[in-house]
């Protein structure tokens, strides 16, 4: 996991991978780019190896995505979940596991990728916003799409509260898609995806 503030995200995956709602993913490490990252709370809390890799310092985003990948290398880690992770990653990441980084955005990608998606959704007078996971690629928030949930925006909505609500379903989408791609059940054509079922005896 890769995060940059509060790890609400990451949260939410240490209670799937608890319930064994994760099939046969296992959470390895935490990397945090902020020190000061409520990320890291939750991680230690969890038992979970955490490392404070600043970007400060380094001169290029290749030099620090080639830091990066070392470390995840050093937990022997096969999948990479963004959560909250404020930084654009580059091919240096990307091939280093190609297929296998995801990202969660809170919005229906393609429409309003970057920050403040469910604020440019009230502005936009959206009637349905929601989040996406999608696999991450040289773009912003633009990689093929994996799971969508959607939710609609109330007439008294504010960003605070659909923000809330959209935040339900990220927790319940993000342990779906990496359960998914964990036990390799994501066929890629192009842009589009495919996602098989979990096997019936499997289901959580």
């Amino acid at each position: 996991m890769l995060c940059s503030g509060e790890g609400s995200n990451l949260g939410a995956l240490i209670a799937a991978e608890r319930a064994g709602r994760l099939g046969p993913a296992r959470l390895r490490c935490v990397v945090v780019n902020r020190p000061q990252a409520g990320a890291i709370a939750r991680a230690r809390a969890a038992g979970l190896t955490v490392t404070v890799l600043s970007h400060e310092g380094y001169a290029h985003r290749e030099d620090y995505d080639a830091a990066l990948v070392a470390e995840l290398r050093r937990s022997n880690v096969q999948l990479v979940a963004l959560a909250g992770f404020m930084r654009l990653v580059t091919r240096v990441l990307l091939d280093a596991f190609p297929g296998r980084v995801l990202n969660i955005h809170p919005s229906l990608l393609p429409a309003f990728p970057g920050l403040h998606a469910q604020r440019q959704a009230l502005l936009h007078g959206c009637k349905i916003s929601g989040c996406t996971v999608h696999l991450v690629d040289d773009g912003l928030d633009a990689g093929p799409i994996l799971r969508q949930a959607a939710v609609p925006v109330l007439d008294d909505d504010d960003e605070a509260s659909l923000s809330a609500r959209i935040l339900v379903e990220e927790h319940r989408l993000y342990a779906e898609a990496v359960r998914a791609v964990a036990e390799g059940r994501v066929a890629l054509s192009g842009r589009r995806t495919r996602l098989s079922p979990a096997a019936p005896d499997d289901a959580a």
